[in-house]
């Protein structure tokens, strides 16, 4: 499979002492309740110097940074806000439209150095950040950032796509839940899942025993 898997009593307090390990310049940022503990774990923690990390959101609904499901807005008020973090680069900010967005975005990725630390879920389904099975943005082979859209998940939404993970310096997946035994089996076993595509200079997989299958 793409990377290395660690399997790990709590994945929420494994990617935070990566985190502090690597001490990023940058960092992409996830949502979903995951993301939320991880987030809320690395608060804990004053070993990071935020007030110097270009913060990136790797994939983000096209709703107001208020809304509940904005993934930039949970970050903020479980991590971002806490620490002092003030070089937040919002991907819902990036421009009026969604389209726009997307161009922005993409250009300031593309001007940055590669991202030292960009952090994935992983779907039921087998999606990674806002990469579906099935959708336009997996065949996407130049822009970074594009606006994409999906039957089965609400809002329009902007994501990284695997050009821009794959200039990732690393990349750290965590798993967790019984829900997602099923999709990290599909990709440990080499199938053509969304997030069994991604590549990058070092991919890590952060999964729980129950996910394993341990």
């Amino acid at each position: 499979m793409n990377g290395e898997v660690q399997v790990v009593g709590d994945v929420a307090a494994a990617f935070a002492g990566l985190a502090r390990e690597t001490q990023p310049a940058s960092v992409a940022l996830s949502g979903g309740a995951t993301a939320r503990r991880c987030y809320e774990h690395l608060a804990g923690f004053a070993d990071i110097d935020w007030a110097s990390v270009d913060v990136l959101i790797g994939d983000e609904r096209w709703v107001p940074v208020g809304d509940p499901d904005s993934n930039e807005g949970m970050a903020r008020a479980v991590l971002l806000d806490r620490v002092g973090a003030n070089r937040v680069h919002s991907a819902r900010g990036a421009a009026p439209t969604l389209d726009e967005a997307a161009v922005a975005y993409h250009e300031l990725v593309n001007g940055m150095a590669p991202v030292d630390l960009v952090h994935l879920g992983l779907g039921e389904d087998g999606h990674t950040a806002s990469l579906f099975p099935g959708a336009p943005a997996l065949a996407e082979t130049e822009r970074l950032v594009v606006a994409t859209t999906d039957a089965l998940h609400p809002h329009p939404r902007l994501t990284f796509t695997y050009p821009a993970l794959e200039r990732a310096r690393l990349v750290v997946f965590t798993v967790e839940g019984e829900g997602k035994r099923e999709a990290f089996a599909k990709v440990r076993d080499g199938e053509d899942l969304p997030a069994a595509r991604v590549r990058a200079e070092r991919v890590i997989w952060l999964v729980t025993p129950e996910v394993a299958g341990a």
